[in-house]
């Protein structure tokens, strides 16, 4: 390969990228929503590939951090090189909080940056949307906040909404997974032309009260009929963590993404903290956090 662009030299590099929730219910494979949690990841050239600060069985040729790298290097047009990766991710692996999309979206921007390319994160997206398969996860992670996309071609268009302070987002990850294929199978190949309105209504609906927060539109629109309903039963401690969500007054109960992590939206901070002390010990090992929606997508820092 030729290079691209004026490499820069032994540099570090190190990538945030924000963690992400997906479908927001209503908004299935449509929404996606940067959280005010993330993971980072420093980059610096090496002799060999060199991969810390995850799993063992993480650390090799495979790491999606690696390859993402190697695939936009590629796009590109830019001379790859070995590389010392550090990973730093509080994000629970247990799945629904953009994980891997996280390590797909600093593989790719490192490219960028070590190849001596400017921000672009427009193409970043293309990019990382072909490497994911779609692009709910990527798209905020990417962009930051509340964000639609679809896939026209070989482009990813995004429609991007700034989400209302007050509202708080208790994240809720159990220690178990749910495998994005067992996920993806429970879904019915067609679905009814009358749950196509319901669901179009109502996700148009959800974007207007996430922008305006409005948790009792929240609560009117959130119901959703293509993929929780069949998802649900995947997460054995669902059923039982949305009831005591809603009864501590949570405006609203989803699946994020495809689980096994669970969402409760609340008004404010009071509200938040009411539903976190209502599910804290209820299910072992939950991971519990409230977290805010960020504004802010990925970013890349240069260190000598």
């Amino acid at each position: 390969m030729t290079n691209g662009g004026g490499q820069r030299g032994n540099a570090v590099v190190t990538v945030s990228v924000p963690a992400t929730t997906a479908n927001l219910g209503v908004g299935f494979d449509v929404l996606g929503l940067a959280l005010e949690l993330s993971a980072t990841f420093a980059f610096e050239p090496a002799d060999a590939l060199l991969v810390e600060g995850c799993a063992p069985e993480l650390r090799g040729e495979d790491n999606l951090v690696w390859t993402s790298y190697l695939a936009a290097c590629a796009e590109y047009d830019l001379a790859w090189r070995p590389l010392h990766i550090v990973e730093h991710s509080p994000i629970p692996s247990s799945g629904g909080l953009g994980s891997s999309s996280t390590c797909i979206v600093a593989g790719v921007l490192a490219a960028q940056a070590l190849g001596g390319l400017p921000l672009d994160r427009e193409s970043a997206l293309n990019i990382a949307t072909r490497i994911e398969g779609h692009p709910d996860n990527v798209a905020p992670a990417v962009m930051g906040g509340l964000v639609s996309s679809f896939v026209n071609g070989n482009d990813t268009v995004t429609t991007r909404w700034v989400v209302a302070p007050n509202l708080r987002f208790v994240c809720m990850a159990p220690s178990y997974r749910v495998l994005t294929r067992d996920a993806r199978k429970a879904l019915p190949s067609m679905v009814p032309i009358s749950t196509v309105s319901w669901q179009v209504g109502r996700c148009l609906a959800m974007v207007s009260a996430l922008a305006s927060g409005d948790p009792h539109a929240i609560n009117e629109c959130c119901h959703d009929r293509t993929h929780e309903p069949y998802r649900a039963p995947l997460i054995p401690d669902y059923e039982r963590l949305k009831a005591i969500s809603l009864a501590a007054g949570a405006c609203a109960f989803l699946i994020s993404g495809s689980g096994a992590t669970m969402l409760a939206i609340a008004d404010g901070d009071e509200a938040a903290s009411k539903v976190t002390e209502a599910v804290e010990g209820v299910v072992p090992d939950l991971w519990v956090r409230t977290l805010r929606a960020s504004e802010h997508g990925a970013s890349v820092e240069f260190s000598s």
